[in-house]
């Protein structure tokens, strides 16, 4: 199996100097992370707890529980008499060269992964088990076909989506009798992970990384995430999380989130550009903090929740609401070519479903106040999924379903030390200091650089040229 071996968590508490006794948070951290820093399965946008939750409030006939589960009832997707439809080569993106042979497919792979998730997820809710036997056949069916994801430079985004989301489908049947865990497991990894790893270490051959907006790192950081738990590979875990907080790209909270104003919302990257993509920039970044929380990782409430302010100022721009503006020219940032001067126009009618997972995670899990969250999540439900929101990608860049998953009652809190993420710091002289792991713990945010450990060292090169949409 193509997966690096587990660091145990003394192991990097050791190699990094961090303290046993670090700081505890407010967490639902599972108690097999508490215990030793083991990965706990299911972990990943969805724990056993939640899916227990689900089927019990369902089952109750919980409001609104039931009208989320409505809703993926109703969606083709989640029918039980799917077939798949597994390729070799998914193309994604227009090529115009002319000896170009190929042409697109790539929405095959996104219909199927999002009939593996909802399949997968109404057997957690009914326990019918035709369901959960659909998911794995249709799983089990990429994993045996599928060789490659190619395209344009769009082909970076298809990794990024379909890899995150093929693995959250996956983790909801792993231990399936007849699900071919290995087997997935080196498809992610070989298929997916493969491609967001190249794309967050060069950027599309040596692209500077600002070319690229918010959205294309944020998709690969869930996909390397989302690779990192589903294999039990701490590395890329470690290096997903390091990303997060220091990455040289827009996705990096403090790239994609720039600017945090008096009045306590944060500027939203691509609030310049259009409201879809800082839509499915919030969707994107809650769904890395989600998978990143089961693990007992808060990212969530990084930089005094950076990201809630984030995501309170678009909720209430896409509300209606007037909403700061601090154009790019005067951030000394360039997202590719673009350098919008204004935030861009938003329409209240534009919705999708992204909203009832950080909703509820700000102001059930965490008790905190959230105004414009909390009005347009309840605007959005109940929320659908893949199918719900248009045929085209764009309706299944989230996997959706939030009203029924993510809807919580308010938690007591409990404690439990986060695993920690693991980052490399510039050695005196300017060069770049080892963990002392022999392992790779990050892509880092110095220009040019990127990182870091037992002699093991990525280099960004900045001069190639700019390839690809922005």
């Amino acid at each position: 199996m193509h997966v690096t071996r587990q660091i145990s968590r003394r192991a990097v508490l050791k190699a990094t100097g961090v303290a046993a006794g670090a700081a505890s948070v407010a967490t639902a951290a599972t108690p097999s992370v508490a215990a030793g820093g083991a990965f706990a399965h299911p972990g990943l946008l969805h724990t056993g707890a939640d899916l227990a939750r689900m089927a019990a409030k369902v089952k109750a006939g919980a409001s609104p529980y039931t009208a989320g589960y409505a809703k993926l009832t109703a969606n083709r997707h989640s029918q039980s008499d799917w077939t798949p439809n597994p390729q070799a080569i998914v193309y994604r993106g227009v090529e115009l060269r002319p000896r170009s042979t190929w042409k697109q497919n790539y929405w095959t792979l996104y219909n199927d992964i999002h009939a593996a998730y909802q399949n997968a997820l109404r057997y957690h809710v009914s326990g019918d088990s035709a369901h959960a036997d659909t998911a794995v056949a249709i799983l089990n069916a990429w994993s045996a076909k599928l060789t490659k994801v190619d395209g344009s430079a769009d082909r970076f985004l298809a990794a990024g989506i379909y890899g995150y989301q093929a693995a959250n489908a996956a983790e909801l049947v792993r231990d399936h009798k007849d699900f071919q865990l290995e087997r997935f497991q080196k498809m992610l990894v070989d298929v997916f992970y493969s491609v967001s790893e190249d794309f967050l270490v060069r950027h599309n051959n040596g692209t500077p990384a600002p070319h690229y907006w918010p959205n294309w790192d944020l998709c690969n950081m869930a996909c390397a995430l989302a690779t990192g738990i589903f294999c039990d590979d701490q590395t890329k875990v470690e290096r997903a999380v390091e990303y997060f907080k220091h990455g040289a790209g827009m996705g990096s909270i403090k790239h994609a989130i720039p600017v945090v104003h008096d009045d306590g919302l944060a500027e939203w990257m691509e609030a310049g550009r259009d409201q879809g993509h800082s839509l499915m920039g919030v969707g994107l970044m809650g769904t890395f903090c989600e998978m990143a929380w089961n693990q007992g990782i808060d990212l969530y409430g990084y930089d005094d929740n950076r990201f809630l302010k984030g995501a309170q100022y678009v909720a209430k721009w896409s509300l209606g609401g007037n909403v700061p503006y601090t154009p790019y020219a005067q951030l000394d940032q360039r997202p590719g070519i673009q350098h919008p001067t204004a935030v861009a126009q938003a329409s209240p009618t534009q919705v999708r479903p992204v909203w009832a997972m950080v909703a509820n995670h700000y102001t059930k899990r965490r008790g905190l106040s959230a105004t414009y969250l909390t009005q347009i999540a309840a605007k959005a439900a109940p929320e659908g999924g893949g199918g719900d929101y248009g045929p085209n990608s764009g309706g299944f860049d989230q996997l959706g379903f939030g009203t029924l998953a993510f809807t919580r009652d308010k938690a007591t809190d409990t404690k439990a030390t986060p695993r920690p993420a693991v980052s490399a710091s510039p050695a005196v002289g300017g060069g770049l200091a080892a963990t002392g792991s022999g392992e790779i713990v990050g892509w880092t945010a110095a220009a040019g650089v990127t990182a870091v450990a037992g002699g093991l060292l990525f280099l960004r090169r900045r001069d190639r040229g700019r390839h690809g949409a922005s």
